[in-house]
Formats: C-alpha cells, structure tokens, sequence
C-alpha cells in the first residue's frame, strides 16, 4: 500500500539487566563512550538504513552529486532513466515516477477511470494509504477480509462484495507477499473490472513468474525509505502495460500537461525529485541480491523458530516473498514485544488497527467483527529485523530471545 513506517517501541537495551538475552562480552563496555543517542538506539534494529548507505556510499553520493552539477532537480534525466529501468526490471511496459506511494495508487485510479460514485474493493488490513487513495478519487472502498495464511485479499470473498458501483480491485501484496492473482484477474476480466495492484511493499516478489507490478492494469510502488528499494525521501512510481494510461499519468502528475504552461486535463504536482531518480537508480542495481539475502534470512528465521509454536510466514507455492516485513503471529504481542526491547531488539507491528476500525474511516459504517480475520491479525503481528545486512549471529540472538519468553 503506500506503506507507512512501522510503529516500532523505544527500545530500552538491558546489557546484562535482561534475563533472558545475554549480551556478547564486551558489549556493554563497547557501549559506555557512545553519545546518549547511540547509547537508546537498540541493539538489532527492525531496519538498518545506515548500514544499507554504508555498503553504496561512493555510488550514492556520485549520483547525488550528478543531479547537483546537472541541476535537474524535479524530474530530469535521472529520473527518466530510472523509469526505464524500473519498467524492464517489473516486466511491465511503462514507470512512470511520482512523489509518493499514495500518488502512485491516486493516479492509477484516476487513470482509469473511477471516481465519485464508484465503487472499489480492497482489504482492511493494510496500511491507511490504501484506502485514502481510493477516497481521494471520489470511490468508496469496500472491504473484504484476508486469507488467513497469506495476509492478502481472499480471493473467494471479492465476487459477494461486487456490486453494480464497483469499478476495481485493489489486491495489497502485503509484506512483500504477491496477492492469489490468477482467480482475481479472472474475476476481474468476466465481470469488466480494473485491477490495480497495491505493490508498495512487494518490489521484486514474484507469482507463478510474473513480476508485482506487471499482472494488474496498473500497480502502485511506493520507495518510502524503509522499502525494500527505498529513495532517501518519499517518492513512488506506477507502473503499467498500457500505453495510453502512461500517457494520461504523465500528465496528472505534471499539472495535466505534456508541454509546459499547456495543460490538458487538471492534474497535480506528484513529480519526483531528481535526487531521488538518482539514488533510486544506484539502489535498484543491488535489489535482486538485496531480495534475495532478505529470502535467506527469512529461512533462517523459519528454521530456528520450527517447533517454537509460533505462526512464522507462509509463502505461497510458485512464487517469491520479497519479505519487506518478516512477521510472526504471536500470542501476548505486547509482552513478547516488551521483552525483545528489553534485550535490544526492535520489532515493528504491521498494523494494530485494520482501516475499517480507525476513527477516521468510521463513516464507511463497517463494524467490529465483520472481519473477523484481519481484527485477529492486528491482535497478533509482529514484524521482526529484517534488512538484506541482517547477520546470522543477529537472526539467532532474536530467534533465540522469541522461543525463551517466560510464559
């Protein structure tokens, strides 16, 4: 979804306070010159951004300095090239690059054709942007619960909530898991549907072969920093197979026009910086290693945690996790967090409240316990570090603390 950045707890190291993760030796003296900063910082971050930079920061800092000596600050070369790379590495014909994931799925929607009065279907629980793209465009979301093994739209619940309003389908490959794609797109075909892929967290992860991004009629990618191919900044991208759609998101996001100070249809100011379009280009060179350390350590996770009792992802046959997010379903969530931030262990949670529960939304009139799925879900999901630089040594610390949480 345009996904936002997790509500991650302060994390309060222990050293030797915790009971049930001991530090390495040394650690807490290697600790005691650091400023008070660095000293709260937690020991295993839940995402470690810095050490992503430090891997890329010759490359980084060249293109930055390209888009400076160039001066192509909103748009420019740098960012036309990306889209061109960022297409071919999709699999899909046409990026086209904005500011922000949220733009992204507003201006597919636009794109298409749907707006007040329509109606579009999509999932609960995801991140909020989901849902106020949709807003935005003047349709009304109706949601449909989860599958309770994947966390994506349950394929068997869309064709009831179809009504003679809806217009779309939005599926959110959530935690970097691909939707069930092929009975939605059949669905979505026989009844003269849109589909619109939220891929904000699932850059790279694949079903039966095909790419996010590439399956849909348009699809939505976010590059918040926390992403999988993160911008230093917002930005966001669409991304399509269809030529005259391209087109007409070009032009929504440059103020509607294709020359400037000539505008054809209104449009918005969602372009994407140059800077971005640079650091962007650099990052996606690295994405596929990147995705497939991020696979590896997933297992690592899986393997440690077999017999633990607890629920460790499901990945779905025939296809690639991206794991943007790596998440357990624990029962006592709160107390097993509170206990991995006493060791120095920052998790994240993804999400806490499903959309139709959030006071903002409560004028959709859905209720407590019409998705009964997603409401035990944001009960339960803790997303544990996950980033390509992860160690083994700092998957064990973690996997270990988990399985010895006092009951």
């Amino acid at each position: 979804s345009a996904k936002g950045r997790p509500r991650a707890a302060t994390a309060r190291p222990a050293c030797a306070s915790s009971g049930f993760l001991k530090p390495p030796p040394g650690r807490c003296a290697s600790r005691a010159g650091l400023s008070p900063l660095e000293a709260r910082s937690p020991l295993i971050p839940v995402v470690d951004l810095k050490a992503q930079y430090r891997g890329i920061k010759a490359d980084i800092d060249a293109a930055v300095l390209r888009v400076l000596d160039s001066t192509q600050f909103i748009l420019g070369d740098e960012v036309a090239a990306f889209e061109s790379e960022f297409a071919e590495f999709c699999r899909a014909g046409h990026a086209i690059a904005v500011n922000s994931g949220t733009s992204a799925l507003h201006l597919a929607l636009l794109a298409a054709g749907i707006g007040p009065g329509d109606e579009v279907i999509t999932v609960p629980f995801t991140f909020v942007a989901t849902v106020a793209a949709i807003e935005y465009s003047g349709a009304r979301p109706v949601f449909v619960d989860i599958d309770p093994k994947t966390y994506t739209i349950d394929s068997a619940l869309i064709a009831p909530a179809i009504t003679a309003r809806t217009k779309a389908i939005m599926p959110v490959h959530l935690y970097g898991q691909v939707a069930d794609m092929d009975p939605i797109l059949e669905l979505a075909r026989s009844r003269g549907l849109i589909v619109i892929e939220d891929a904000a967290q699932a850059h790279g992860a694949e079903y039966k072969g095909r790419r996010a991004g590439s399956m849909g009629d348009l699809a939505g990618f976010s590059f918040y920093p926390g992403k999988n191919l993160g911008a230093y900044g917002e930005g966001g991208a669409v991304v399509t197979n269809n030529a005259e759609h391209a087109r007409r998101i070009r032009m929504l996001r440059n103020w509607g026009g294709e020359r400037r100070y000539e505008h054809l249809i209104k449009g918005f100011n969602n372009r994407m910086d140059g800077i971005q379009g640079a650091i962007l280009r650099v990052k996606l060179r690295h994405l596929e290693a990147w995705t497939e350390a991020r696979v590896r350590h997933a297992a690592e996770y899986t393997r440690r945690l077999e017999g633990s009792g607890l629920l460790t992802p499901y990945v779905r046959p025939h296809g690639r996790h991206a794991f943007h997010c790596y998440t357990v379903r624990v029962p006592r969530r709160d107390a097993v967090r509170a206990h991995l931030e006493a060791a120095g262990i920052h998790t994240g949670v993804h999400y806490p409240i499903p959309v139709h529960l959030q006071p903002a939304y409560e004028d959709l009139g859905d209720r407590r316990g019409q998705f009964p799925v997603s409401e035990a879900m944001a009960g339960e999901v803790l997303s544990l570090p996950m980033f390509p630089e992860l160690r083994e040594d700092q998957i064990a610390a973690v996997a270990d603390a988990l399985v010895s949480v006092p009951a």
